[in-house]
């Protein structure tokens, strides 16, 4: 009975990585902004960063666009449960006699891994621009990209099984999504930050991936990697058990 859960999550999962690779645009596409962010943040403010006293901000800001492309790759992800919805893949799913937790699971690790190899991609993509990361702590630095992925895939899920159309979702994300990462530390530091602002940087995931991940690469954190993994785990499993209630109440 396992090892037949698990295949059936391993088809799900892989069904979501090959349309991830079969569609070149979206991968070229999903790069712009991280990029974007990269040249134009990194290059046009580094110099007042650096005259701040806060050092190199290529170095500060690496790991909070390598925790945005993952952010937006994740919770975007959902939106293939619509368009499976209106396109009917969603109700064949649905009668394969399969738990709806299976199905929601499956297609949430698909996603996270999607969002992770995003993030790796804009790892790479943030060496070249002269990023040099902590070379010690990769595989820490790769658990927390998996920690957000997770996080964030289990949350577009949860949203997606709420809507019925693609625009809607799209509002909503664009609701949450800017919010979450422009209060995540990402971008500036925390130093002199208002108290108000700092307990709702607190309340945020995103933070804690940043933060970790930042540890990890750059050596620069307000917690303990313990902690910011800890937090991590425990949202993903709130999330995730929040998605798989939702989605099992979707009527197709």
């Amino acid at each position: 009975m396992m090892t037949d859960t698990l295949y059936k999550i391993y088809i799900l999962w892989l069904r979501q990585i090959k349309r991830y690779f079969r569609s070149r645009s979206r991968l070229i596409g999903s790069l712009g902004q991280p990029i974007l962010f990269l040249v134009a943040l990194g290059y046009g403010l580094g110099p007042t960063f650096a005259k701040a006293g806060q050092g190199n901000y290529i170095q500060f800001l690496a790991p909070g666009v390598i925790a945005m492309s993952i952010l937006f790759t994740a919770i975007f992800s959902g939106i293939e449960i619509i368009w499976d919805r209106q396109f009917g893949f969603l109700k064949e799913t649905m009668v394969a006699p399969v738990s709806r937790f299976t199905i929601m699971f499956g297609r949430s690790l698909g996603g996270a891994t999607v969002a992770s190899f995003q993030g790796v991609v804009v790892f790479l993509i943030a060496m070249i621009a002269g990023f040099r990361p902590e070379l010690g702590l990769l595989l820490p630095a790769a658990l927390f990209m998996i920690l957000i992925a997770m996080v964030f895939t289990a949350l577009g899920t949860a949203i997606a099984s709420m809507l019925e159309d693609m625009q809607g979702f799209q509002l909503i994300m664009n609701f949450v999504v800017m919010p979450v990462f422009f209060l995540s530390g990402a971008l500036f530091p925390l130093d002199g930050v208002p108290t108000a602002i700092r307990y709702v940087l607190y309340a945020n995931p995103l933070f804690y991936g940043v933060d970790g991940l930042r540890g990890a690469l750059s050596g620069l954190s307000h917690f303990s990697l313990w902690t910011d993994a800890g937090v991590l785990v425990a949202v993903s499993i709130l999330f995730v058990g929040i998605g798989a209630w939702l989605f099992s109440r979707i009527e197709v």
